[in-house]
């Protein structure tokens, strides 16, 4: 009774030591030596891979390159997740249609997502700038340009997995009592306040879940960028070359596995330090939001006490009327 439920939970921790814990300690090992994809291991050479990856400036130009691609994806790919979750929780007719819809573009291989999008974006002929000279726009450089290049990534990205995010934020809704939404409509509240008065608050932990893995995966963005033109090399001027795809060109273009281990063991630290900011941030709204209404609350409660010792006071302070005496005729 007491070893069987370490025994079930066993099975994941196993898994991880072996296909995750293992690589990140190897990975580090591998970091502070010299090492070859032909020749294996070398020197040990201490901190010189990081010292050396750090004063690289394709280093920091992919770093901004990941961080812009990330905020561009991850706060409108949470906002229109959260809207199209309350729009499938309402009562629509062929529910399971359009929640199975929108969880499509997150089947699709991403190697296809890359090729469709990286057509329609295309600087000369393609559709959208194609769209954008119908109303009378100049064509955009989406491939040659550094900022329009992360929006149509951004874009890519948003196209894959706002529906997954979904699906998590309808979860959560739908684990909301129903009594709460009755009681609300009876006081007057409108849809738009009982989405930001009930739904918000109630599924702000399953939010705090979803911009943790949105952090993490987007700061791990490869296949987006990788499909996004036929070199994979993040553009001509590294336009949208990101960390990963920085690393990749170390370790096997130019066979530098030691310094491909220290710019992982980076990623690893920044996407430590965003997810340990995000939950502080998060926690720290949801603290004050939750100290905020319990100040509503009691105000409230203060008030409903004063009005009772208000009409107490003026019951006492009224004196009985005296009966009316009536003679007969």
């Amino acid at each position: 009774m007491r070893l069987s439920p370490y025994l079930y939970i066993s099975p994941f921790f196993l898994l991880f030591a072996v296909v995750g814990l293992f690589p990140l300690l190897y990975t580090g090992w591998v970091s502070l030596h010299e090492w070859s994809l032909i020749g294996g291991q070398g020197e040990f050479v201490g901190f010189d891979n990081f010292t050396f990856v750090l004063g690289q400036a394709f280093f920091w130009k992919a770093l901004r390159n990941t961080l812009s691609i990330f905020l561009l994806s991850t706060v409108p790919q949470l906002i229109a997740a959260l809207v199209i979750a309350a729009m499938l929780d309402a009562n629509l007719r062929a529910k399971t249609f359009w929640r199975m819809g929108v969880l499509l573009p997150y089947v699709v291989a991403p190697v296809a997502v890359g090729l469709v999008f990286s057509q329609m974006f295309a600087d000369g002929s393609g559709m959208i700038n194609t769209i954008l000279g119908h109303v009378g726009i100049d064509p955009v450089g989406w491939h040659r340009d550094t900022l329009p290049s992360h929006i149509a990534i951004s874009t890519m990205v948003n196209f894959r997995w706002t529906g997954y995010n979904a699906l998590i934020l309808l979860a959560a809704m739908q684990a909301i009592p129903r009594d709460m939404y009755e009681a609300a409509t009876l006081d007057g509240a409108s849809r738009l306040r009982q989405f930001f008065s009930i739904t918000v608050p109630m599924v702000r932990p399953t939010m705090i879940f979803v911009i943790l893995t949105s952090t993490i995966g987007g700061l791990q963005i490869f296949d987006e960028p990788r499909m996004f033109d036929q070199t994979g090399l993040g553009g001509s001027n590294g336009q949208w070359k990101t960390v990963t795809l920085y690393l990749y060109e170390l370790g096997w273009n130019k066979q530098q596995l030691g310094r491909a281990a220290a710019v992982a063991w980076l990623l690893f630290l920044i996407i430590i330090v965003f997810a340990l900011l995000n939950n502080w941030l998060t926690r720290r709204i949801a603290s004050a939001d939750d100290a905020a209404r319990s100040a509503r609350r009691r105000d409230r409660r203060s008030a409903r006490a004063l009005a009772r010792r208000v009409r107490q006071t003026s019951d006492d302070a009224v004196p009985a009327a005296a009966p009316i005496e009536v003679k007969p005729r």
